[in-house]
């Protein structure tokens, strides 16, 4: 049996660290990224001289319907589905709240669409949320924004979350954590759906990490250095240390973890949940 890996966003930052860490884990690492030479750059680094993992890259928008299709084909004819580490994403100062919503809570729900009927005895995802609605407080919505998050492939998804939230949904900054919040509902969505198969479904919250997207984000928000300031452990985090917590999370040591979010911040939120 060849089984097969997926990372999104394996360009660079967390994707890229998510797909060194997994390599070796299994026989074919699919590495997406909307950067195909990103990709690629990445894939011919991780060539194994010993065969333990071939590496492809995949150019590939994550809101592409047919480009998604694609993907899951290459997965069926390559093998069997083990893994997918989907850290493909964009923070509130790359994009309106539109496209925020549409790549980081829509596109994710188009993965999971696409790959749903691979999923198998075995196979694991885990899907980037965020601390952020955490520190927004949109993590316990009123229960009829909820069930429009639930539901993000309906045709009229943006126009339904922008009326509920109401008109400050537009600021990107707040778009952000609302998006990350319906991931980690989707996760735990998902997981339901594909448990009967013996497949988990988990996603996991980075804090602040050292990543060009989180410096970009860092020199524009001046919050974040507050943040930072207050983590319990005195720095930001590395995309080497969240990797890891990922490969945990694939692997069959977390065979029994499923649809949970996991929070990777150093303590940061203990620090100043209460404030």
């Amino acid at each position: 049996m060849t089984t097969v890996g997926i990372v999104t966003g394996a360009g660079r930052g967390m994707g890229e660290a998510c797909a060194r860490r997994l390599a070796g884990t299994v026989d074919v690492l699919l590495l997406v990224d909307r950067d195909a030479d990103g990709a690629d750059t990445v894939a011919k680094s991780l060539d194994d001289p010993a065969g333990r993992t071939r590496a492809e890259a995949f150019g590939l928008d994550v809101t592409d319907r047919e480009g998604l299709a694609r993907l899951a084909a290459r997965v069926a004819e390559l093998g069997t589905l083990r893994s997918v580490a989907h850290a493909a994403g964009i923070s509130p100062t790359m994009a309106d709240w539109r496209r925020i919503f549409e790549v980081d809570l829509i596109g994710t729900a188009l993965l999971a669409e696409a790959l749903r009927p691979l999923a198998t005895d075995g196979t694991a995802h885990v899907y980037f949320s965020s601390m952020s609605p955490l520190l927004a407080r949109v993590d316990s919505p009123d229960p009829a924004i909820g069930a429009i998050l639930d539901e993000p492939l309906r045709e009229d998804f943006l126009d339904r979350i922008r009326e509920a939230v109401g008109p400050d949904l537009e600021q990107s900054t707040l778009a952000y954590p609302w998006a990350k919040h319906g991931v980690a509902r989707f996760a735990r969505k998902e997981a339901v759906r594909l448990g009967p198969v013996g497949a988990r479904v988990c996603s996991l919250a980075p804090g602040i990490i050292d990543t060009p997207q989180g410096r970009q984000e860092a020199a524009k928000q001046s919050s974040m250095q507050k943040l930072i300031d207050a983590t319990p452990l005195g720095r930001t985090g590395s995309s080497e240390e969240v990797a890891d917590v990922v490969a945990f999370m694939l692997s069959d040591g977390a065979s029994f973890l499923n649809g949970v979010d996991i929070l990777v911040d150093g303590g940061v939120y203990a620090a100043v949940r209460d404030r």
